[in-house]
């Protein structure tokens, strides 16, 4: 990471609450994912305020495989904020921002991520998952965040996922919980 989003990076963890960012577990484990599984096409649900854009975007920059990342964010503030923060760390290139209800632009989604970040409304996770399942490839990663600390709001979406034999899923325990799941076929 460069010495700007290095220096962001640290100042953004002081919002982890006010902005419900991930942590900083999550974020290097998410980064260091993106660097050794190839993957180039990244969709981020849930924005905030940037953080764990940051900590994407950086990845597909170090990966150096002309990766790209999709984020969508509901809040125009928030987006406002972190397209500011991915700018002053020179990662615009690499990031698309989409404002609006997620559900809507999943719905007309016109790729095919490789890895599908989901960090946003918990009660939606299962529709998220119900809209991409069938369009995510082989070898297709799904993470979401947040697995422990609202395991009632998410449970739908953990039986669901657990369930469905085209995909393999582990929840790892980092902070707050983070389930990890395959794409097998």
């Amino acid at each position: 990471m460069n010495i700007v989003a290095q220096k962001l990076s640290d100042e953004l963890e002081l919002t982890q609450h006010e902005f419900w960012n991930i942590s900083h577990q999550t974020a290097e484990f998410i980064s260091m994912l993106i660097k050794i599984s190839g993957v180039k096409n990244v969709l981020e649900i849930g924005t905030s305020n940037g953080y764990s854009t940051l900590w994407i975007a950086d990845a597909l920059k170090d990966a150096g495989n002309n990766g790209h990342l999709t984020t969508i964010e509901f809040y125009e503030k928030r987006q406002s904020i972190a397209k500011a923060n991915i700018e002053k760390c020179g990662l615009s290139d690499f990031v698309t921002f989409k404002q609006g209800r997620a559900l809507e632009i999943l719905a007309e989604l016109d790729f095919a991520p490789d890895l599908v970040f989901i960090d946003a409304n918990k009660s939606e996770y299962i529709q998220y998952f119900d809209l991409l399942k069938d369009k995510l490839p082989a070898g297709a990663i799904i993470l979401a965040d947040n697995v422990i600390s609202h395991a009632a709001k998410v449970a739908d979406f953990l039986e669901t996922i657990k369930n469905d034999t085209r995909y393999q899923s582990q929840v790892l325990d980092l902070p707050a919980g983070l389930l990890m799941a395959l794409k097998l076929v």
